[in-house]
């Protein structure tokens, strides 16, 4: 759960909400919610796979089916979340727009998906949210970025900001423009995390350390530092500052690590390829 989530409240809370997928971001979005207070009898979750189904049904409480056809005609959901793969989603979403009205609304946390393209599934007449959430939503650390159309009413939106903030921070947008960006940095970002912890485990090889040693340091050091940045106000470059004495030890590293060619440099390009990719998938 998100520190400081609040509480999930809304007008229609007596309403069903349809879980579109039971993986793993689904089923941390659908604890967040529960500890939350939502009532899991207002929760159908359509998930294929029978075991994980029943262990979601057991875990939870929640009402489950295989496929969104065995979801009853007069359900009338008030939120319907689309959490399965990119990828699967041309055959999963046009079985949901028999739901859509003005009292519906569609919440998609697939990568790629553009707000465009659910209209084009669902209708024009779909109130969408399009967001793109994180990894770290897993244990409550999550960020998400999120756009609405313009069919999505107040309460709608405030709704669906209540869902995401069960599992981190929420921002919203205007334009989902920015979104490929969002992509690349933040819902990218966990990968480039991990990626540097193994680069300074394996650093710390090459200078002599013991392997398990090395990597229990880098990934003690940067999960300390991440929440370190998280309770402090002062900026990350203040922070950064804080541990480099002129002409130390860490001042040396980051002569290398700054330098024209090395991480600024690195990373721009990075997200700059993630945000092309991004716009790609979008079509």
């Amino acid at each position: 759960m998100a520190a400081d989530a609040p509480v999930i409240v809304s007008d229609g809370e007596s309403r069903p909400l349809v879980l579109v997928g039971g993986g793993k971001m689904g089923g941390a979005m659908l604890a967040g919610w529960l500890d939350q207070g939502m009532d899991p009898a207002r929760v159908h979750v359509v998930e294929p796979s029978a075991d994980r189904a029943a262990q979601m049904a057991a875990d939870f409480g929640v009402n489950t089916v295989s496929d969104g056809a065995d979801l009853a005609d007069d359900l009338a959901p008030a939120t319907i979340v689309l959490a399965v793969k990119p990828q699967q989603m041309d055959a999963a979403a046009p079985g949901y727009g028999r739901f859509v009205n003005p009292g519906c609304v569609y919440l998609s946390i697939a990568a790629g998906k553009t707000i465009g393209y659910f209209e084009a599934m669902l209708g024009e007449q779909a109130a969408i949210v399009r967001a793109m959430p994180n990894t770290p939503a897993a244990v409550g650390r999550g960020i998400t970025v999120a756009c609405a159309n313009a069919n999505v009413g107040p309460q709608q939106r405030r709704f669906c900001d209540h869902l995401l903030a069960a599992v981190g921070e929420v921002a919203w947008v205007d334009d989902e423009a920015p979104i490929d960006a969002v992509t690349a940095l933040s819902g990218g970002g966990p990968a480039y995390v991990f990626l540097l912890v193994e680069c300074m485990a394996d650093a710390g090889v090459a200078a002599g350390l013991d392997a398990d040693l090395a990597m229990r340091l880098a990934r003690v050091t940067v999960s300390g530092a991440g929440e370190l940045l998280r309770q402090a106000e002062e900026p990350a470059a203040v922070l950064r500052e804080n541990v480099t004495s002129p002409g130390g030890t860490t001042a040396e590293a980051l002569k290398v690590l700054r330098a024209a060619d090395a991480w600024p440099a690195l990373m721009t390009r990075a997200i700059a390829e993630a945000t092309r990719r991004s716009r790609e998938l979008a079509g």
